[in-house]
């Protein structure tokens, strides 16, 4: 897509200028190591860092903000270890974009930034876009019609295993909606092959790719499995910079981004192995290499927040 395309920097500076020009502070990512957190192994999304803002525990100068967090999820609730190397799109480490709202606007305005920033800034076609939402939420079902002007076909909704958001067994978390973008019916899909209906967005193939998760923080999930409602409604938004840039530079892979494929070439010449991007055969040359890639960031950036390897917690996750 133009300007952006194979530029994962031009992608990143992008996000957080949008969202700086419209009143939220920049904010560094946080260590991938949590402060003051015992319930998280990693930091696992943009919202770690916020978490006291989001329960009413800390009180924030700003009422918006906007990151790229370092990400890894290798273990806990989310984890997409067993997934790696063998799709398109999962990884140990990544950077999540995130914009945040804490108790200021909250699902009108984070739609309305979400549909600005993928069509006017990004340029996306919203004919390829589908709207997943909460079975219950009609108030995102309306704002996404008000707002993009899709027709009906384009909202889809579905249950709390799809559409409702936790950061782990306790903390914030609400109803989500997410923005799947359409990548081909000529992508494989393992329903198909069995027999049955590709499930479309609610599928695990990549016909249609999650690109953008919009939280609307509501309530806080305690020990004991009740929920309370926050202090605020806020919102909290996590979009992978590596699956957007592999959208954006019409690649079907994030291993063949610009964040990812020179690893691999790396990797290649010194194993004097061939790549092959549509090989995900179990076992295989190309399945290895994406695994060295994505596990050679993960260990670089672990090790850089002063993580390093041995037999226990954390550091046994890095060892292994």
């Amino acid at each position: 897509m133009g300007e952006f395309a194979n530029n994962s920097r031009a992608i990143r500076r992008a996000f957080l200028d949008f969202f700086a020009s419209r009143g939220h502070e920049e904010v560094a990512s946080s260590s991938l190591v949590p402060e003051n957190d015992p319930t998280l192994l990693f930091a696992n999304a943009g919202m770690n860092q916020f978490k006291d803002a989001f329960t009413g525990k800390a009180t924030r100068h700003r009422s918006r903000a906007t990151t790229a967090q370092k990400c890894v999820r290798a273990g806990g609730k989310h984890n997409d270890l067993d997934n790696v190397g063998r799709t398109a799109r999962h990884h140990t480490f990544f950077e999540m974009l995130g914009n945040f709202s804490f108790g200021d606007y909250f699902k009108e305005g984070a739609i309305t930034f979400a549909h600005e920033l993928l069509t006017d800034v990004f340029a996306l076609p919203i004919a390829r876009m589908v709207f997943t939402i909460h079975e219950s939420d009609d108030d995102a079902a309306a704002l996404w019609k008000k707002i993009s002007g899709v027709p009906d076909r384009q909202i889809i909704r579905l249950g709390d295993k799809d559409n409702f958001w936790a950061m782990g067994e306790t903390g914030p978390c609400g109803p989500c909606t997410e923005i799947h973008f359409h990548q081909g019916d000529d992508v494989p899909c393992s329903e198909e092959f069995a027999g049955r209906k590709c499930q479309g967005p609610a599928c695990d193939c990549d016909r249609w790719i999650e690109i953008w998760n919009l939280v609307f923080m509501q309530f806080e999930q305690r020990e004991d499995k009740s929920r309370i409602a926050l202090p605020k409604p806020s919102v909290d938004t996590g979009m992978g910079l590596e699956r957007l840039a592999a959208v954006l530079g019409g690649k079907r892979s994030n291993y063949e981004t610009d964040l990812l494929s020179p690893i691999i070439a790396a990797a290649a010449v010194r194993a004097k192995k061939t790549f092959v991007p549509s090989d995900y055969s179990d076992g295989s040359v190309s399945v290895s290499l994406r695994a060295i890639a994505d596990h050679a960031r993960a260990t670089a950036f672990l090790i850089a927040d002063g993580v390093f390897p041995e037999k226990t917690g954390r550091e046994y996750v890095l060892r292994r």
